[in-house]
């Protein structure tokens, strides 16, 4: 596992391109036949990914100092690849592309698999402390409700945005009070519309949680400016496909892509109120 401390924003300014990529941008994620975890002490996120190619078993390490991942710990997961199964201390979830899962804390025994090895699932894990259990759940964007599934509901998919702003997109949202329950946890993705390019505008920073950004569906010689930074004092990192981006409270989190692409959010903090925001006005940025 990989540990990252946090960072102050008055050094932040005075970062190289290759320190703000070291400090902040996560690559080579998706690796086949491994499990890659970062741990960040900004909130103390984990983010990481699992691409199994044979059984992935899901272990807490030294680091953790736990006798299991989950012992102290919740996780949001969602597939970004082929079919596969999630088993959780013997209960099998199929997992599909785009479809996630909630994972509470105390579960032992989690194992990563795919329907067909040789194009294998990509399951993108985000995982905070946790201080009680709340149920396991499978997440489906469509389809029926069953026991043990949860179907976004109509409210938690949002159309924002217009081609004309360039910033057109669905926001669909996985873990969240209401739907989800979880302890930290929010998680969620947002699809932009062709033609569009940017996936928050007028920005914002939110001082009571952190985010991690995922990018994904995008052509291999695209990528996405991705901004960050106090709002007079902005700052930048191009972001390739599948890479993701760590985003301190402190920060501004906004990305305008060479074409349109798909984005994972997770947040994690003291507060899970969606829309606490501080917005910053178009003149202020710097």
């Amino acid at each position: 596992m990989e540990l990252r401390t946090a960072a102050s924003p008055r050094d932040v300014k005075h970062y190289t391109t290759e320190r703000l990529r070291e400090e902040f941008l996560i690559q080579n994620l998706f690796v086949p036949g491994e499990i890659k975890l970062v741990y960040s002490h900004i909130d103390r996120i984990i983010t990481g990914a699992a691409v199994p190619t044979e059984p992935l078993r899901l272990t807490a390490g030294e680091e953790l100092r736990a006798q299991y991942f989950l012992e102290r710990r919740e996780m949001g997961v969602i597939n970004i690849g082929n079919p596969g199964t999630i088993t959780i201390d013997g209960r099998k979830y199929e997992v599909g592309f785009k479809e996630g899962m909630y994972i509470g804390m105390g579960a032992r025994d989690i194992v990563f698999e795919s329907a067909d090895p040789e194009n294998p699932a990509k399951f993108y894990l985000n995982s905070a402390p946790a201080h009680r259990t709340y149920p396991t759940v499978l997440i489906r964007p469509e389809g029926e409700p069953r026991e043990g599934v949860v179907i976004v509901k109509d409210e938690n998919k949002v159309e924002l945005g217009s081609l004309e702003d360039a910033n057109h997109r669905v926001i669909c949202k996985y873990i969240l009070p209401g739907q989800v329950e979880s302890c930290q946890l929010v998680m969620g993705m947002t699809k932009l519309a062709p033609g569009s390019v940017w996936n928050t505008m007028p920005c914002h920073t939110h001082d009571r949680r952190m985010e991690v950004y995922l990018y994904f569906e995008m052509p291999q010689d695209a990528f996405v400016m991705h901004y960050m930074g106090e709002p007079e004092e902005t700052r930048h990192i191009v972001v390739r496909g599948e890479e993701a981006v760590i985003s301190p409270s402190w920060s501004i989190h906004a990305g305008c892509g060479s074409r349109a692409y798909t984005f994972i959010w997770g947040m994690v903090g003291e507060n899970q109120d969606f829309d606490d925001m501080d917005h910053v006005a178009m003149k202020d940025l710097r």
